[in-house]
């Protein structure tokens, strides 16, 4: 079994939209680290980890909102990846999608010290490819991918210990992405599924198919999942709904494919906005598929109440 260890992210600076600086408390209250424990994992919860306190220059893109804040948590979370990485599995309860700025820039340079390729499984609507310098929003929760594999533009953040190769990235679940993301991803070797692609064959072949790629290089997968890569229907808290997304039994498969490959070696859990959210029911469907990767399947899973 595994050490997980659940490390709250509450960063609400990515985007202007308040509310899920309320999210690690929300997955507790969920009972997230119950119900790994149910599955035999031991659970360690860290707590929350606080911005460092950084100043920057101001920021060439004027729509740019609150960079200094969005750089103290990037370093701040860098340094919890690699601290706590050689101790378990680590679990970044977010918070916006700005955390995985650090979390992901902190795994890659774990991987980079016991000498394996750190993979990025991206499980959103949107790419998140842009750079402080292309988005036209200002909100940096659309920048990380940007960030780890090197873009440039990401002068104000702390220097990465190693970058994340395009080739190593998956996004799965993509419906809503930028042209000047688009652009930037045309030239590369990510794997990028779309809604169509799964709705015409399915997630399991695009998925079976990026596993196949990890496996082949020995590497270790971290996984980002975003609430909006579920459909709204489903998962309703959320700042950033785009219709079309994966349905719930869509991304169930996904967990338990990636609990199969035994390759996931940490996970984000980012966007959920309790404020947007009806009697906790995204948060009770993100514990869900948490637990589907760490193991749970069908027949471990709890009747519904009132069933």
């Amino acid at each position: 079994m595994t050490d997980c260890i659940l490390i709250g992210a509450p960063v609400d600076c990515g985007k202007r939209r308040r509310g899920c600086l309320m999210g690690p408390d929300a997955y507790r209250t969920a009972g997230l680290a119950e119900a790994l424990a149910s599955l035999g994992h031991g659970v360690t919860d860290i707590g929350n980890v606080a911005p460092d306190r950084v100043e920057v220059a101001p920021p060439r893109n004027a729509a740019v909102h609150e960079l200094a804040l969005n750089v103290g948590w990037t370093a701040a979370l860098m340094r919890a990846a690699r601290e706590q990485a050689p101790n378990g599995f680590p679990i970044f309860m977010g918070g916006d999608h700005a955390l995985s700025l650090g979390s992901v820039a902190g795994m890659a340079a774990h991987a980079k010290e016991i000498d394996r390729p750190l993979f990025v499984l991206w499980l959103d609507a949107h790419s998140d490819f842009h750079t402080p310098d292309s988005t036209s929003t200002g909100n940096l929760h659309g920048t990380p991918l940007g960030y780890v594999t090197g873009r440039e533009g990401f002068d104000a953040f702390p220097p990465l210990p190693a970058t994340v190769p395009v080739s190593q990235v998956g996004m799965i679940g993509l419906r809503s992405v930028d042209p000047e993301e688009r652009a930037a991803l045309e030239d590369g070797e990510a794997t990028l599924v779309d809604m169509r692609m799964i709705d015409e064959i399915g997630i399991a072949k695009p998925l079976s198919e990026f596993l196949a790629k990890v496996e082949a290089a020995n590497g270790i997968l971290h996984v980002s999942l975003d609430v909006d890569f579920l459909d709204p229907a489903a998962a309703p808290a959320v700042g950033t709904t785009v219709p079309g997304g994966a349905t719930v039994r869509e991304a169930h498969l996904a967990m338990e494919m990636l609990s199969d490959s035994g390759l996931v070696g940490s996970l984000d859990l980012v966007e959920l906005n309790p404020s947007l959210d009806e009697r906790g029911r995204t948060a009770a469907l993100m514990v869900e598929l948490a637990a589907s990767l760490m193991g749970r399947r069908v027949f471990d899973r709890p009747t519904p109440r009132g069933a």
